[in-house]
């Protein structure tokens, strides 16, 4: 979560510019989405991964359901905002159970060549 406000909205561009230069670098950034993954950060630094993973269920959007409907003037799927749909949209690399994190973490950074006491 992230407060709101011209300091905030600072930050965001300072972190976004922060995840470029490690991806210059050739440093991987994995992104983990949990519920709720909205706003500046959805427009950020969250959407910028190598790989980004959601909890299951989690709400990720930028605005709220009814400021897009009326913005594309559509009706829009129940779902739209959920992990589920940003998966099958091809928004998501995947969807992991919270138990699970540890583990699937720990195997991204060992197929990426990082050494067992980064994992």
């Amino acid at each position: 979560r992230m407060q709101e406000g011209i300091i905030s909205l600072m930050q965001m561009a300072k972190t976004s510019g922060a995840v470029k230069r490690h991806n210059d670098a050739g440093g991987l950034y994995v992104t983990v989405l949990t519920d709720p993954t909205t706003g500046g950060v959805q427009a950020s630094f969250a959407s910028l991964g190598d790989i980004l993973i959601a909890e299951p269920k989690v709400l990720i959007g930028f605005a709220g359901r009814r400021v897009i409907q009326n913005t594309v003037r559509t009706r829009l799927p129940d779902d739209f905002q959920s992990a589920e749909f940003q998966m099958e949209s091809g928004l998501l690399d995947m969807i992991v159970e919270r138990g699970m994190m540890r583990k699937t973490l720990s195997n991204i950074l060992k197929l990426h060549g990082f050494p067992k006491e980064a994992r």
